[in-house]
């Protein structure tokens, strides 16, 4: 590697706008971020889950194949 030529890498501070801080390596000393690990709805078990079935079921109807209708002689 050149040297001279690359940011310094050092430990920065991350600050969460749920009041949580945590260090890690960055470019950049300090960090904001509007949602972390310990506020974020997946890992926290509070995810809400969205019920598709009714835009699946208006999406075959809309695009889905046609049956063929049985010919009777």
């Amino acid at each position: 590697m050149k040297p001279e030529i690359h940011p310094l890498y050092a430990t920065a501070k991350v600050h969460c706008a749920c009041g949580n801080t945590f260090e890690t390596r960055s470019t950049v000393a300090n960090i904001s971020t509007d949602i972390c690990a310990v506020c974020h709805p997946f890992y926290t078990g509070k995810a809400k889950m969205v019920d598709t079935a009714g835009r699946v079921e208006r999406f075959r109807q809309k695009y889905g194949r046609k049956e063929k209708a049985t010919a009777t002689a």
